[in-house]
């Protein structure tokens, strides 16, 4: 439904990790790290954009800029030009290490543009169906884009003739912690290394372990390092990512945790169970006996990490993507 037009709008969006382990290309998790990007018109036809923060001196500040080529993407659908535009990006979303920063660039363009064209549900809120199904053909796959746009855990996929997302609800055991280390590495890198085809049995093992962890992160946390086992992409990556690998299979087999690769890598993701660390029942992540067992898993990492990785715990963004005019 189409209301009056704003002239600026802000959008907030988080970070993301996709994949989860065995959920390849389908499941993804939002996380409270966030991006916020400023769109003003601008009546005399230019176009400006600075960046604050995370890719200040890397991206272009020109129409490339990935938040422009969104919405030039959305006013395109609209039959209109994209306007002048005046952007401000303040990014604290790490580029290149798989939690979804070009993900987030995209659901910005596509929210900011959507809402100043006026495509917003009856009650002036974000179209989210409408945003999700532009951003996920921008992306070209929907694993980011589902959570960052609606928050929370999502299942997401293609169907025969649009993108879909359905949410997942999370058990308030579950406490992600982000372990980003100081090198990148780009997506179309970590996928070139993927075969055409992988055996039968690694197939069905990686989707029986795909469907257990939905069990897993709805109600069952106690089953996450069983549920994000992985045969279908995780192993064939690892020469572009050694020392992540590493990690995950330290923290998996020594100190049991759920650890897998986030999204493309190199950062690697911990799913911790809260309840299970303390010995009693669930802690949901905002207790203190939950805040300390994430502090002494994060003391734990840090032994194997060194210096030069930032570990990180997360909670879990509920929302996904905000609008403010």
């Amino acid at each position: 439904m189409s209301h009056t037009h704003p002239a600026r709008v802000r959008v907030r969006t988080p970070a993301t990790s996709a994949n989860l382990g065995p959920g390849f290309d389908s499941l993804g998790l939002a996380l409270a790290l966030h991006d916020e990007v400023e769109v003003e018109l601008d009546p005399g036809g230019g176009l400006g954009v600075e960046v604050e923060g995370e890719g200040a001196g890397e991206v272009p500040l020109d129409g490339t800029h990935l938040v422009v080529r969104a919405m030039r993407a959305v006013f395109e659908e609209a039959g209109r030009p994209l306007p002048g535009l005046r952007l401000r990006c303040r990014n604290a979303i790490p580029h290149g290490r798989g939690l979804g920063s070009s993900a987030s660039a995209i659901v910005a363009g596509v929210s900011a543009a959507a809402t100043l064209l006026g495509w917003t549900t009856p009650e002036g809120g974000l179209d989210r169906d409408r945003v999700f199904e532009l951003a996920a053909g921008i992306e070209g796959h929907p694993d980011n884009v589902a959570p960052c746009v609606y928050g929370g855990c999502t299942v997401a996929w293609r169907g025969e003739d649009r993108w879909r997302a359905l949410g997942v609800p999370v058990s308030p055991r579950v406490a992600p912690i982000a372990c980003v280390p100081a090198e990148r590495l780009s997506t179309e890198a970590a996928r070139g290394l993927l075969p055409a085809s992988v055996p039968h049995a690694d197939a069905a093992f990686t989707a029986g372990r795909a469907a257990l962890l939905v069990a897993a992160v709805s109600g069952h946390p106690e089953l996450l390092l069983e549920a994000t086992e992985d045969r279908l992409h995780e192993r064939y990556r690892e020469p572009a990512m050694p020392e992540s690998l590493r990690l995950a299979r330290e923290l998996r087999k020594v100190h049991g945790l759920a650890a897998v690769v986030s999204g493309a890598g190199p950062t690697v993701l911990v799913l911790a169970d809260a309840g299970a660390a303390a010995g009693t029942p669930a802690h949901p992540p905002e207790t203190g006996a939950a805040l300390q067992i994430r502090e002494d898993l994060v003391d734990s990492i840090h032994e194997r990490t060194g210096k030069h990785w930032h570990i990180r715990p997360l909670a879990i963004d509920p929302s996904g993507a905000r609008i403010e005019t």
